[in-house]
């Protein structure tokens, strides 16, 4: 009799909780939009100015000074967005799969007339349920800064930038914030809700201490001592913590309005963000991953197509196809320079050096200029090999070796070589290797970019030979190539400069054309950034977080 009597308290706490707030939330919607729209001038009546001024407010130039103290959340108040779903969806589907953030979607409906804290509840076992640990800490590396850099909310960060001590409190999962608040927004202290783990696995549910209630931690926090400044949204929660601080402002209606179109810009970041990983490129907001869901079965069979046409069919023909399926081509040709050019007095191929965006470069270079070339490549699988419709040559990373294999290369025909070893997505070039300016007088510049909506065409930490099928998988991608004029021989190894000063100048010329900024970090910097290795095999895990871009 004991385990049914359980199961009918269990079944009518289920459906108060459920049917209660459903009906309240209803109640309420029905009232906000039909007796307020019908009776104005008492809704305006009922407007209260909020308890706190709002955070435009507080001027930072009187903030700086280390001994202020200044509290908030992340969720409301630091970000822009007004719902934490897409940074759940972000860590169900880059840390666990597509059948894992189709889930998370489905939920949408009921995730609607929960409270927050049941909301919460459901999101993050849905979300962490099985998953590893390693995985959780490599999206919070190397995907989450990306999406909360670009929702940052200007007014908010600048005061808490301005503080000496800087400390968030929250509901959400600690895991997915504190990496970044603090090594992002030197945020010291950083308070959230703690998930329980089995082994190496999350096990979806929360700590014995529950959800994180934010006045109540920072009363045992602080204790006495209240901080000086507080930031918080209009919520009763926020009000109950922002009370404790010895000043209050809010994130008004009329601030998220204001900011909620506003980009931070990219030299305002806190921290340079040169590399990031992860295939969505776009903020997986519900409505955002239900379209995407929806266009997945049209974009495979649309990157298949695409491909095909690309190796079977001739130049002209392949790019008239590509272009009537969506991909944007834009050539620009150097005032020197046509797709034919070619030295007669000479016995060696022209050397392209370009930027490298995808593994899609060489293919898209040839195919621009209606000629065979010949690629050479540091790590490329098995199946992008098989598939790819020019020569493709591996290089061993011996100086030696691969210096004799690109002379060869040379001797039969034209070559192209991408100089920084590794993608990047980012307006940003990385350190050229200077080995292929001491094996050719005829160097081409080439710069390349590209543009995607949906899906990145890269990763570090995920299966490379599928990076070319989710490039291909856009609406509606775009590559955009500008050959520049070739090297004079004045400037090249021939013509008496070092093989270092030809690589930098190449790169510097690249980087005008692109609009993109030099640095001086490598493809092993990019690989303990994102995956915790050297990108050249599993060794040991080490931690790189302190990018240094230099101006050139």
């Amino acid at each position: 009799m004991v385990f049914p009597m359980v199961l009918l308290k269990l079944a009518d706490w289920l459906l108060y909780k459920i049917l209660a707030n459903s009906y309240c939330r209803a109640a309420t919607k029905v009232r906000n939009h039909s007796f307020f729209q019908r009776n104005p001038s008492f809704k305006s009546s009922q407007q209260l100015p909020p308890p706190y001024p709002s955070v435009t407010k507080c001027t930072t130039t009187s903030l700086n000074n280390n001994n202020i103290s200044l509290v908030c959340d992340i969720h409301g108040c630091l970000l822009r967005s007004q719902s934490f779903f897409p940074f759940f969806m972000l860590v169900a589907f880059e840390g666990g799969s597509i059948l894992r953030a189709f889930l998370l979607l489905l939920s949408c409906p009921i995730l609607w007339v929960l409270d927050y804290e049941f909301k919460l509840r459901v999101m993050i076992f849905i979300t962490f349920c099985g998953l590893r640990l390693k995985d959780v800490d490599n999206v919070t590396r190397a995907v989450l800064p990306k999406f909360y850099l670009e929702n940052l909310n200007v007014y908010v960060y600048e005061v808490l930038a301005s503080a000496g001590t800087r400390m968030v409190f929250t509901s959400l999962p600690r895991v997915m914030i504190e990496r970044f608040l603090k090594e992002y927004v030197s945020v010291e202290i950083v308070k959230g809700t703690e998930l329980h783990t089995m082994g190496q696995y999350y096990t979806g549910l929360i700590s014995g201490c529950g959800l994180l209630v934010k006045h109540r931690a920072l009363k045992e926090f602080s204790g006495e001592e209240k901080p000086d400044i507080g930031i918080g949204s209009l919520t009763l929660h926020d009000q109950l913590f922002i009370s404790q601080c010895k000043e209050a402002y809010v994130v008004t209606k009329e601030d998220i309005k204001s900011c909620a179109n506003s980009v931070m810009p990219r030299e305002k970041y806190p921290k340079p963000l040169v590399f990031h990983d992860g295939r969505l490129a776009f903020l997986p907001t519900p409505l955002a991953t239900l379209t995407m869901f929806m266009w997945l079965p049209l974009g495979i069979i649309l990157a298949i197509f695409r491909l095909f046409v690309g190796i079977f069919l001739p130049y002209k023909l392949a790019i008239f196809l590509c272009t009537s399926s969506g991909v944007h081509i834009r050539i620009k040709l150097g005032h020197n320079n046509s797709p034919t050019s070619r030295k007669s007095h000479t016995t060696k191929g022209v050397l392209y050096v370009c930027t490298h965006r995808t593994l899609l470069d060489p293919v898209f270079l040839s195919t621009s200029l209606a000629k065979p070339l010949t690629a050479v490549t540091y790590s490329l699988s098995k199946m992008s090999e098989f598939l790819s419709p020019i020569r493709t040559v591996r290089l061993t990373r011996d100086r030696k070796l691969d210096g004799e294999t690109m002379q060869r290369l040379l001797s039969e025909g034209d070559l192209v070589v991408c100089p920084e070893g590794t993608t990047c997505r980012e307006p940003y070039l990385l350190r050229f290797s200077s080995l292929f300016a001491e094996l050719a007088d005829e160097i081409v510049p080439v710069a390349m970019n590209t543009n995607v909506t949906m899906f990145y065409g890269t990763t570090a930490s995920g299966l490379k030979c599928l990076d070319p099928i989710f490039f291909l998988m856009n609406p509606r991608p775009s590559y955009t190539i500008q050959i520049l004029p070739k090297v004079p021989k004045e400037l090249t190894v021939s013509g008496g400069k070092s093989s270092h000063e030809v690589a930098n100048y190449i790169q510097k010329q690249l980087a005008d054309a692109l609009g993109f900024q030099c640095t001086t970090l490598t493809r092993r910097d990019k690989y303990l950034m994102l995956a915790g290795n050297e990108g050249v095999v599993q060794g040991h895990k080490k931690k790189f977080w302190d990018t240094k871009v230099r101006q050139k």
